[in-house]
């Protein structure tokens, strides 16, 4: 029997989450034609589930009920008659934005206006146990992955790779100096890629415990922001050569943190603005780009062709992406969602999917 969460709602992941048992498995026979029946092995949570959870924030509305989640991995089972890239067996991750691809192709990269018709809110989720997918909703997941770890690529690792070389001539290299914050998903991911492709990488965080476990990363540098609070921008700036400032700053808290990410940016260098995770700050004026003569890049995650970029790299360099140390089961998703929002994990929250 399958088993799945569900939002009946949008007041909050401990009021509108409902665990559902004893389901029927899908039907192979029942498969439209370019569709893909996938047994779930693993799921991983982003901040992205708990906006959509909660009150209507900037990922919109949802029309309940709705399986969320859009980051999963498992097994091919059974394709549809006109899926060619798949077939039974086939181990494969979820891409977020199927019908951005269905609409504009396999190279189109998502806005917010997509975001509200992605994985997990516009259309069925990950956190179940057997999946129906459009063809476009996956890829080939990487040969040297196991199932916790390939399940954390679809969000953070594609929002990485782009930051990193989404902007032709502007990739990430040998000579680059990046900037990372914090220790969520987004930051670690980066961290990996960038210390991969040769970068040298600067991570903020706010404890020794933590601090350990970005150098044991790769992290050249770590500084502490709690304890320079108003000018930690500044301090990861003097590390770089010179006092020239970075090449790539990874923005994970929105106005909180863009003060600090366009002080330590170098003349020329991007600003990447990929998440809100902070606190409520005032707004930060465009204007300030001019007055820090610098790049200020907002993306959404990647399009599909970089997804499998990424694949390509991790089976190449051999990364093992950093994942929680707590694991939850599917049936404790709701645990999973809470430690998310105390920030109390480390990289990726992931879920097994267990079968009987």
């Amino acid at each position: 029997m399958a088993r799945q969460w569900v939002l009946t709602g949008q007041e909050g992941f401990e009021t509108s989450l409902e665990y559902q048992q004893g389901l029927s498995i899908p039907s192979a026979h029942e498969l439209a034609h370019n569709e893909v029946l996938v047994k779930m092995h693993a799921a991983s949570l982003n901040y992205r589930e708990l906006v959509i959870a909660g009150p209507m924030g900037i990922n919109g509305p949802i029309t309940p009920p709705i399986i969320p989640g859009c980051d999963g991995a498992g097994t091919v089972e059974a394709v549809g008659p006109s899926v060619r890239e798949f077939r039974a067996g086939d181990r494969v991750v979820t891409y977020s934005a199927p019908k951005l691809v269905d609409s504009q192709g396999d190279d189109a990269p998502a806005g917010i206006a997509d975001a509200v018709e992605c994985l997990g809110q516009g259309v069925d989720g990950t956190l179940r146990s057997w999946a129906v997918f459009s063809e476009s909703a996956l890829v080939h997941a990487p040969k040297s992955l196991e199932w916790l770890t390939a399940a954390t690529l679809p969000c953070t690792w594609t929002t990485a790779w782009n930051a990193l070389f989404g902007l032709k001539g502007r990739e990430v290299g040998a000579d680059s100096w990046v900037l990372v914050q914090g220790t969520g998903g987004v930051s670690i991911a980066t961290l990996q890629v960038a210390v991969a492709a040769g970068a040298t990488v600067v991570a903020t965080t706010s404890t020794e415990e933590k601090a350990a476990r970005l150098k044991a990363l790769g992290a050249a540098h770590v500084v502490n922001y709690r304890t320079n609070p108003e000018s930690w921008g500044k301090e990861a700036r003097r590390l770089t050569p010179n006092g020239r400032g970075f090449d790539f700053v990874i923005d994970v808290g929105g106005n909180e943190t863009l003060p600090q990410s366009l002080a330590s940016v170098r003349v020329d260098g991007i600003v990447l603005v990929v998440g809100q995770v902070g606190d409520k700050a005032e707004p930060v004026p465009l204007f300030a780009a001019l007055m820090h003569t610098c790049i200020v890049r907002g993306i959404l995650s990647s399009s599909r062709n970089q997804f499998r970029e990424v694949v390509r790299f991790i089976d190449e360099k051999e990364i093992v992406p950093a994942i929680d140390d707590v694991v939850f089961e599917l049936a404790e998703a709701k645990g999973a969602y809470r430690r998310l929002k105390e920030k109390q994990h480390f990289s990726k929250v992931v879920i097994r999917i267990e079968h009987s």
